[in-house]
């Protein structure tokens, strides 16, 4: 399967040189032609991605916890282009390449304007998305990590809300912020170890009081990207703006590269550091949990109680990767899928709702149930997972990380629990004042249940969540060889020698 991951990573690519030559040789009154070609061109272009991912993760061997399907080859100035997988990254790719063409259906009839150009930014975003998860090289990773800032402002900034541009910059300068810390640290390690690579950077060993400055520099970039608190300020407000289709793939893919960071970076290159910091983690994590939920409950805007719903959420899963054992990274990993699932969905039923009526205030709705009775199953299937009902994927992430996180920290799993409660609680209040009661607006009169291609949004979001809930071991098929082995470095490492 030589090549396979670069063409996983650079088929988005076709599509996007696809709709430049379609637009560049259009003319001026073939507007209406071009959009709906390009649409078409995108939407065959992810599907085809996703169908080349489920060759590669068919073709992957669970057994073997290094890096698969190796490529390597010279890049620039010394530099190696390098890429590989392992159990952790195969999963966030399949999640991926499985979002994006639910993105493009998504869109479909809610942009209209400058839509090549929308459908561009996409198609950028995934290749970017896929290339942080398979490259094996610092200097690579670092450059599709930071790049993808770009396709995200542009989807925020241009088809956004009202303030789409100050949500935008905040979006930016956060994650830009972070991020030029870590190219600092990078550069560091590559003059300390006399190598980018990722492999080899796992096995040197870094001195312990070198460590804290590597890890909190890493952890600078991956907390705000996450985000945890208190560096999630941004969060809420990209969500708010964002069009529809930014919510899912922001929620669903880039919030968890910061995860995907510290399983990759945090852990197994600086071990003595993660050691020392994680009663540091269990705190932001556990305040992340109980805080955001509170915020969330005072919420009006549907879409802004979701994203600090996933603030909350990825609260657990910073717990689960910092409590050192096989249940809490399994945990966090398993969660990090299902989230990218169920927040995906959620996002997607607030959009049903809004290219409707226009307004995301909880206030203007009530009583949809009696209009629209198979979207009210889809958001209660939905709302069920986030709160983490047994039989979702939802309970099975948050069950394991906080089984993991029992043994690490009894507080930290004890508000953690109590965040569990709040979530059901913000989350089936939300439910009742929009679907349940009378319909008294006048507006949601005539409001229509989904159409056809809403419902094939959601079959396979719908099936995906079902599925993980009642057969969890699809994951840990992928990621147990690979958690093992992380587990190993962990396992060695020692929180005394960082202070001695």
């Amino acid at each position: 399967m030589t090549g396979i991951l670069s063409l996983t990573t650079f088929a988005p690519i076709i599509g996007v040189l696809a709709i430049l030559f379609l637009k560049l040789a259009s003319k001026p009154g073939d507007r209406k032609k071009v959009d709906a070609a390009s649409k078409w061109i995108a939407l065959v272009t992810t599907l085809a991605t996703l169908a080349i991912s489920i060759v590669m993760v068919a073709k992957f061997n669970p057994a073997e916890p290094g890096f698969q399907f190796v490529e390597s080859a010279p890049w620039f100035a010394g530099l190696t282009y390098s890429m590989g997988i392992d159990g952790i990254s195969v999963l966030l790719i399949l999640l991926t390449t499985f979002l994006m063409p639910l993105c493009i259906v998504a869109s479909w009839r809610s942009i209209e304007d400058r839509l090549p150009e929308y459908l561009i930014a996409f198609l950028l975003l995934e290749t970017l998305m896929i290339g942080v998860f398979c490259a094996m090289d610092l200097i690579l990773f670092y450059a599709f990590f930071e790049c993808g800032l770009i396709p995200m402002f542009l989807i925020i900034g241009i088809w956004g809300g009202k303030n789409r541009v100050y949500a935008a910059y905040k979006f930016f300068l956060y994650t830009l912020l972070g991020s030029v810390l870590m190219l600092a640290a990078i550069l560091t390690m590559a003059n300390i170890a006399g190598t980018t690579s990722i492999p080899a950077l796992m096995q040197f060993k870094f001195a312990p009081q070198l460590q804290i400055f590597l890890w909190l520099a890493f952890f600078a970039s991956f907390a705000v990207k996450m985000p945890m608190w208190p560096v999630h300020t941004w969060l809420p407000d990209a969500h708010v703006e964002a069009p529809t289709a930014g919510s899912v793939i922001l929620a669903g893919v880039l919030l968890k590269m910061g995860g995907y960071g510290f399983l990759r970076f945090s852990l197994p290159m600086f071990p003595d550091a993660s050691h020392y910091f994680a009663p540091l983690v269990f705190a932001m994590s556990a305040i992340a949990v109980f805080y955001t939920s509170l915020v969330a409950f005072r919420q009006t805007d549907i879409k802004k109680l979701i994203a600090y719903s996933s603030v909350a959420h990825m609260g657990f899963v910073t717990m689960g990767i910092f409590s050192g054992n096989a249940a809490g990274i399994q945990g966090a990993i398993f969660q990090m899928v299902s989230h990218g699932l169920i927040s995906g969905a959620l996002f997607l039923c607030v959009g049903v709702i809004y290219d409707r009526m226009h307004t995301r205030e909880i206030a203007f709705y009530g009583g949809l149930v009696n209009r629209m009775p198979w979207y009210a199953a889809t958001f209660l299937l939905f709302t069920m997972g986030n709160v983490g009902l047994p039989g979702t994927s939802g309970f099975v992430g948050e069950i394991l990380t906080m089984t993991g996180v029992y043994g690490a920290s009894t507080w930290t799993a004890f508000v953690s629990a109590t965040g569990v409660i709040l979530s059901a609680v913000y989350a089936l209040s939300l439910y009742r004042r929009v679907v349940f009661g009378t319909l008294d607006n006048p507006k949601l009169a005539t409001i229509a249940d989904l159409e056809p291609r809403e419902v094939i949004i959601f079959a396979p979001l719908i099936v995906g969540t079902l599925a993980l809930g009642v057969y969890p071991d699809a994951v840990f098929h992928y990621t147990t060889a690979s958690v093992d082995h992380l587990i190993e470095a962990w396992r060695a490492a020692s929180p005394v020698s960082v202070g001695g």
